[in-house]
């Protein structure tokens, strides 16, 4: 999961860190660090484990979605 994905599962679902934090029991500066591509991989698998719990699905490079959602062109398109 990278920032880019984590700021959009988080607009899509209306949720805040604080809110987050909550959820997942984690602290809302660590989810701030997750916002800024920083934090331990086990700290973002468990977020992203959260989110995808919550309906997100989570696509890496070429995949297509099963359902409405947005993604980001690559530079080079």
């Amino acid at each position: 999961m990278t920032s880019e994905q984590f700021k959009m599962a988080k607009a899509a679902l209306g949720l805040s860190n604080p809110e987050l934090a909550e959820i997942t029991g984690l602290h809302r500066n660590t989810l701030n660090k997750i916002d800024k591509g920083e934090g331990k991989d086990s700290t973002i698998k468990l977020v992203q484990l959260t989110l995808e719990g919550r309906g997100i699905q989570f696509l890496d490079d070429g995949q297509v979605a099963s359902g409405p959602g947005v993604a980001l062109k690559s530079e080079a398109e």
